[in-house]
Order: structure tokens, then sequence, then C-alpha cells
């Protein structure tokens, strides 16, 4: 039976509660969270103190609703091979608690307010990078590479770096150096996030025709990619003490969780070559945890400066 008969019988059954929450689930919420923990130490790093809380907070709704309509249209998109593997066998479009002409209009409607909400309360630069994230995630991650090369999530990674840039866009107007060096950390810090959840549902991406580095190379080939980007990221996050004038507390966290998240990657890579049973899992919890320690050690260090001074 198809989708299209069966979706209307399901909406009969959800109720209103049921609809907002299958709309929520199309923005993918736990990425949003991560994206967000990227924004707010990074306005204020670029104020160099506490920044106005209402541009704060408008930067955060415009941001939220950016990254949800990017998102939405990547369900939207990519709801055929959604149906064909398990780790997102309960997407709203999946299941038929949206129809498909519900969640394309939701991410239009969202996407569009992103825009003129940053564009009209924060600054239309902000405005501006908010839409080349959208537009970069649906056209060149989403349709052009996802299903084409395993370097997908190398270079669409870029659209979940942007937060970055529009946090700093937010409070300056403006992009500068150490913006561009954050850009560089999350850049870099996206495939050895993403590779390691790749390992782990390799059967999915598999079966769904997906050329995850996972799918098209074997384990050893990921664990050394791995290592390697995570080096990468970590020498990265050290450019910004002179670049940005970061103290005593950034340096400190950058190198202790950097060396965390470097063993864990060698962990995993040293695991794969003794061919003994890899948990890639660990790697991407620790990657979270390094990005978000990193972050917070951004938007700490200036205030205790301030506060010093």
């Amino acid at each position: 039976m198809s989708t299209s008969v069966e979706t209307p019988v399901l909406r009969g059954r959800i109720g209103l509660a049921r609809s907002i929450k299958a709309y929520v689930a199309l923005t993918k919420p736990r990425v949003i969270e991560l994206l967000l923990v990227t924004t707010v130490p990074v306005m204020i790093l670029a104020e160099r103190g506490i920044p106005n809380l209402w541009l704060v907070l408008a930067t955060l709704v415009g941001g939220s609703l950016s990254a949800g309509s990017a998102n939405a249209f990547n369900c939207y998109i990519d709801r055929d091979i959604d149906r064909l593997m398990k780790r997102t066998s309960k997407r709203p479009l999946v299941t038929g608690e949206l129809t498909d002409r519900q969640a394309l209009v939701f991410a239009w409607v969202i996407g569009v307010a992103s825009a003129l909400w940053l564009g009209l309360l924060v600054n239309w630069l902000a405005a501006a990078l908010s839409v080349a994230a959208i537009l970069f995630y649906v056209f060149v991650y989403t349709l052009l590479l996802k299903r084409r090369t395993p370097q997908n999530i190398v270079w669409g990674g870029i659209a979940g770096c942007m937060p970055v840039l529009i946090g700093w866009a937010a409070v300056t107007n403006s992009l500068a150096w150490p913006a561009l060096v954050l850009f560089g950390i999350v850049f870099l810090w996206t495939p050895p996030h993403y590779w390691p959840l790749s390992m782990r549902y390799r059967a999915d991406y598999q079966s769904a025709k997906v050329p995850m580095l996972a799918v098209v190379r074997g384990r050893t080939v990921v664990g050394l990619q791995v290592v390697l980007y995570a080096w990468a990221t970590v020498v990265c996050s050290l450019l910004l003490i002179p670049i940005a004038d970061m103290g005593l507390l950034y340096t400190v966290v950058a190198l202790a969780s950097g060396a965390w998240f470097i063993y864990e990657s060698h962990r995993l890579y040293g695991t794969a070559i003794r061919h003994g049973e890899v948990k890639p899992m660990r790697v991407f919890h620790s990657s979270i945890s390094y990005l978000t320690l990193v972050f917070l050690a951004v938007g700490i260090d200036p205030l205790l400066h301030f506060a010093i001074l």
C-alpha cells in the first residue's frame, strides 16, 4: 500500500500534540542543540564580554529556524532512503505522521521566517549567512554530494560550520580571523564526529546505497581518517590562542580535551588494525563532549579575562 493512502488514516489518529511533535522532529532538534552550543560562546568572544541578551535570543531563535529549515528539506529529499534505514525509520515522513507536502511547506515557511527574523532583528549579514547555510546543506550536501561521494560529510559539513559565522556576524556585523578559525575547528571536527556513526550504521547506509566512507572503504581506512582529522581539529583549535588572544583556561581545555579526543580516535584505529571489536560510538560521543568543552572555554575565557581586568 502506498504512503499516500496510509498517511491520512494515521494523521486522523495522532491529534494536534503529536502533529506538533512530528513537525519538531523534522527539524532534528538534537542537531540544532549542538549547533547552538557553538553560537553563544562565539558571540561572547566577539563581544569580549556578555552581548546584549536580546541579541543573543534573537540570534538563537533565527539560527534554530534556519537549521530546522535545512533539516526539514533534508527529511523531504531523503524520505526514500529514510524508509530503507533502521536509524531513520521513525522520521515523520516515513511513519506517515506528516505528508510530503506538509513537510515541504513547513521547510519553506521556517526558512523564509529565519532570514526575515535575522535580517530585521539581528543584521542582514547574519541573515545572508543563514540563507547560505540552508542552500549549501540542501543543494550541495543533500542533492549533490550525499549519494555520490564518500567525501559527502567532509564538504557537506560546511553548512554545520555556519552558526559560528552567524554568531560572530550577529555581534560585529562583520567577519574576522577568529571566526574563521572557529569555522575551521567545526569543519575539521565534523568527519571524525560523523564517520564513527557511519561505521555503527554501516549496514543501514549500505542498504540505502549511500556511499559513506565506512561503506566504500574498510574500517581501518575509516579509523585512520578519523585519527588524521582529529589531530587536524586539535591543531586548528590551538591556532585560536594567538589569533584571538585566548587565555590560560582555553589553552588548558583545548589541550586536555583535544588529547582525550585524539586518544579515543587512536584507540578506534588501533582496534581496527588488530581486527578487534571496534566501538565507534565511543569516538562519536567523545567528539560531542570535546566540541562542547572547547566552545564552553571559548565563551568563558574572555569573561575571566574581563573579570581579572
